[in-house]
Order: structure tokens, then C-alpha cells, then sequence
């Protein structure tokens, strides 16, 4: 009779905690619906053709206001350099840490520590570190002079933020990669050395292979985390709505654009919004909704990839 008490009881409570994690389930589900929703009612009336394919412009009044193909630009430009930044160092303390690195040794201990505190430092931190860095004279290759007859360099430009939002989602884009490394099957390892590959032969040739898609869930995991980020942008990008450089799509004009100021979706949103420098709410409501789609879109192709590994591996 205990037994099959328990039974009932246990039976309950695996019964509670389902409906429980269903409910916990549905709210972030509705929270995350609603935003979009949000979003979508205040700003989709701003989303149309002109806006998608205009400069921004400076003005007090909405239909003014301009558009976003140069903040989408800014914001497809940071992502993309950021993450090319990331990805080699990535990989690399990845394969370390899964392949080389014993959990034991103390120096395994400190990375972990290292990783774990530079996921949890604010991005604002980054930003104020990297513009108190890349400001020194030392630097002005990447950012050019600032003030006249300074010897300080400007410190904001594509090359600045790059570098600093490459920093900011490297451990994640390292745990997610490591994770995928060491999923892949010890016995595809083991087959490799039996045939007389070396360790490294065996990790490039068979490993990194193997484990693409993880590393692919990594590299579209960073991309959401880049793009959608504010304070770097603002504190090492430039509190601009344009381009630093005049016909910046032009090849002759890239590295002089890469070295400029410019603007990303974020920052077109703030200097939109009425709680930032503008008063068009819809302009600012349009942006934010396509940076989320932009974002959504990220992590969706992260969750196919993700699942196209789980099938592999099976």
C-alpha cells in the first residue's frame, strides 16, 4: 500500500510539474508575441519601401525623418566583421579546451573562471574600456585623430566597435563551439588515430568537420548577440545616424569607412525615439521591429542548425 501511495504521489507531483512548465512555457512565449506585437502596432505603419531603401535625415517632424538603409548597413557591417573577428580566436580556445585541456590542471580552472566573468560584464563595460583604449595616440590607425592638434585618436569608428563587440560575445561563442566539439563521438576520434592520423590531422580533418553545425549554431549565435547590442555601438561606434564617409558603398571608399563613424539599427531607434534625441515614435518603433525580426531570424537558424546536428549525430 506505501508503494503505490508513493506511486500516487509521485504520479502528482510529475503531473504538476508538467502543467507547471507548460504554463512557465506559455508566458515566455506570450511575452516574446506580445513585444513583436508591440512593435509591429506602433511601427509597422513606418514600414514600407521608402523607409527600407532612404537615408535618415535629421528632422523634428515623422514623415521626415528619413529611413534606415544606412543604419541596416552599419548594423549588417559590425555584425559581420565582429564575428569575423571572434571566430578564428573562438575555434581555437574551443579545440584547446576540448581536446588539450585537462579539467584538473589549475590553468584549465582560471580560463573557465575568465570565461565565465567576461560573459557576465555588462556591455557597457566593454564599451567604456574600449574607448578609453582605442582613444590613445597609439591607435589612430584605426579611428583616425581626434580634436585638432591632439595626439589622441578619435576612437570610434567600424574597426573600434568590431574589435570591442568581438570581445564581448566571445565566450559565448566559445561555450557553444566547445560544446559542439565535444559532442562529436569519441569512437570518429578514435578511428582516425587508429589509422596513423595525428592529433591535430585527426581534429581538423575529422573533428572541426564533424562538429560544423555546432560551430555554425556559434557563429549565428554571436551574430544575434552583435547585432542587437546598444552600448558598445553608441560608446565606440559614434552617436551618428549616417555614415561617416560620403558614398561609403563605393570599394574606393571602404577602409575610409571602416575607419568612420556610422550607425546601426539601435542607434537610429534612439535618436527616433521620444526618450532619446527625436520625436518619431513610429520611425524608432519600425527600426526596433526589424531588429528583432533580424535577431528572431538569427536564432532560428541557430535552432535548425542545432537540430540538423542532434539528426546527424544520431
Amino acid at each position: 500500500m506505501l508503494s503505490i501511495h508513493g506511486g500516487g504521489r509521485h504520479g502528482l507531483g510529475s503531473k504538476v510539474g508538467t502543467v507547471l512548465c507548460w504554463i512557465a512555457s506559455i508566458i515566455v512565449a506570450a511575452v516574446c508575441i506580445s513585444i513583436i506585437g508591440y512593435l509591429l502596432w506602433k511601427g509597422g505603419h513606418s514600414i514600407n519601401w521608402r523607409f527600407l531603401t532612404s537615408d535618415p535625415a535629421a528632422s523634428l517632424m515623422e514623415d521626415a525623418a528619413g529611413g534606415v538603409r544606412t543604419p541596416m548597413a552599419g548594423t549588417a557591417i559590425l555584425t559581420l566583421l565582429s564575428i569575423a573577428l571572434a571566430l578564428p580566436v573562438a575555434i581555437g580556445a574551443a579545440v584547446y579546451l576540448a581536446e588539450y585541456m585537462n579539467e584538473r590542471w589549475w590553468i584549465t580552472r582560471i580560463v573557465r573562471i575568465g570565461l565565465e566573468t567576461l560573459a557576465s560584464v555588462p556591455s557597457v563595460v566593454f564599451g567604456m574600456f574600449g574607448l578609453s583604449v582605442f582613444t590613445l595616440g597609439t591607435f589612430k590607425f584605426l579611428s583616425g585623430s581626434g580634436a585638432e592638434g591632439s595626439q589622441a585618436a578619435f576612437g570610434r569608428s567600424f574597426l573600434v566597435a568590431s574589435i570591442v563587440m568581438a570581445v564581448h560575445i566571445l565566450p559565448f561563442v566559445i561555450k557553444v563551439a566547445e560544446e559542439a566539439i565535444r559532442n562529436v563521438p569519441a569512437s570518429l576520434r578514435q578511428g582516425a588515430l587508429a589509422l596513423g592520423m595525428t592529433k591535430w590531422r585527426t581534429i581538423s580533418k575529422v573533428v572541426l568537420p564533424a562538429a560544423r553545425s555546432g560551430i555554425a549554431t556559434a557563429v549565428v549565435l554571436g551574430m544575434g548577440l552583435a547585432a542587437g547590442d546598444t552600448a558598445i555601438v553608441w560608446l565606440t561606434l559614434g552617436g551618428s545616424m549616417t555614415m561617416g564617409v560620403d558614398k561609403w558603398w563605393q570599394v574606393g571608399n571602404w577602409i575610409a569607412t571602416l575607419r568612420g563613424a556610422g550607425s546601426t539599427l539601435t542607434t537610429f531607434a534612439y535618436f527616433n525615439s521620444p526618450a532619446g534625441d527625436g520625436n518619431s515614435a513610429g520611425a524608432a518603433f519600425g527600426a526596433a521591429f526589424l531588429l528583432v525580426c533580424i535577431v528572431l531570424v538569427f536564432n532560428l537558424a541557430a535552432v535548425v542548425l542545432f537540430r540538423r546536428r542532434n539528426l546527424n549525430g544520431r
